[in-house]
């Protein structure tokens, strides 16, 4: 007799991947780690391969011999749309990894990892910014959520940019003076602005290392410099201005519901950013009860593979104690 697994919960991130076996009783068979999901970059078949090789070191720690697998709950970076999710899909059924598939933005997997039910809305700030939100009926709130062509601001990647953006014009006199001019350089050891345009111009120091910059950015704001402060009351604005419009969509905005934020950027728990947070929420939706997300996001793959294979709540509990 085989090792049945309910549930494959995948949370496929830009930079790696969690595969997480379910059995039947919300048990956690086996868990494996493997390399960021890109297809962009890499083509969907080869993006796919990353996934499997994660998933076949998940069941080979299994406790004994494969029985059975049955759903498979995907939740993936780059599938930002919902054309993307049906296309993924499709390959994934293509795969033959279980009886049923279903492919969700990777958002979905953080907000379903921190609410009992599903219901409530996440807002996710990393390198980019996104908002999902969700209502036990099925119904869905979701932003596009694919850069500037789609309304979005904010995330480090784009702190980052706006922060050397107003540092250049001060140092060069385009713009109001801030300390950003001074301490961005001085975070790579330079002397000047100039220098490091050039040197993020010429490839002296990699683009990727602009994320490093965001915190940074937070720390001049603590500080008192205006122009950082104005920047992360930016950020805290568009965190509302998502959570208040996806909880309007799903009919939430005059009940009592969560608003989770997650992602590197809030789960940092800047105050001047978090805190604002909470404050302009409560002007928007007084009802909404914020908080940061700390359970993993494959537990909210799981737990949403679960909703699908109909288990009991007993089972859903089971499978939350196992990652608190």
């Amino acid at each position: 007799m085989g090792v049945n697994v309910s549930v494959v919960a995948v949370d496929a991130g830009n930079s790696k991947t969690d595969v997480a076996l379910i059995g039947e009783d919300g048990t956690v068979l086996s868990t494996a780690r493997g390399g960021g999901f890109q297809p962009p970059y890499v083509g969907v078949e080869r993006a796919l391969d990353v996934l499997a090789g994660a998933l076949h070191e998940a069941l080979a720690a299994l406790p004994g011999p494969v029985g059975s697998v049955g759903h498979v709950s995907a939740c993936l970076a780059n599938a930002d749309l919902p054309v993307e999710e049906a296309e993924l899909a499709e390959a994934l059924e293509a795969r033959g990894w279980g009886t049923s598939v279903q492919v969700r933005n990777d958002t979905f997997a953080i907000l379903r990892a921190g609410v009992d039910e599903p219901r409530g809305v996440a807002v996710v700030c990393g390198a980019g910014i996104n908002c999902v939100g969700m209502v036990p009926d099925g119904r869905t709130a979701r932003f596009p959520a694919i850069g500037r062509i789609s309304g979005d601001w904010g995330g480090g990647a784009g702190l980052a940019e706006e922060a050397l953006w107003f540092a250049a014009r001060a140092e060069d006199g385009r713009g109001e003076p801030t300390e950003l001019a001074r301490v961005l350089p001085g975070h790579f050891g330079l002397d000047s602005m100039y220098a490091l345009i050039e040197a993020l111009h010429r490839g002296t120091i990699s683009l990727t290392r602009r994320h490093e910059l965001t915190p940074v950015l937070f720390a001049t704001a603590v500080a008192g410099d205006p122009v950082a402060g104005a920047l992360v009351e930016r950020l805290a604005q568009e965190v509302v201005a998502m959570a208040s419009v996806a909880l309007t969509r799903l009919g939430l905005l005059e009940e009592e519901a969560p608003v989770l934020l997650g992602g590197s950027v809030l789960a940092a728990r800047h105050p001047q950013l978090n805190d604002r947070i909470a404050e302009l929420l409560a002007v928007r939706a007084p009802k909404a009860v914020v908080r940061v997300v700390s359970e993993p996001p494959v537990l909210g793959a799981a737990l949403l593979g679960l909703d699908v294979t109909g288990a009991a709540p007993e089972v859903h509990r089971r499978l939350r104690a196992q990652y608190a």
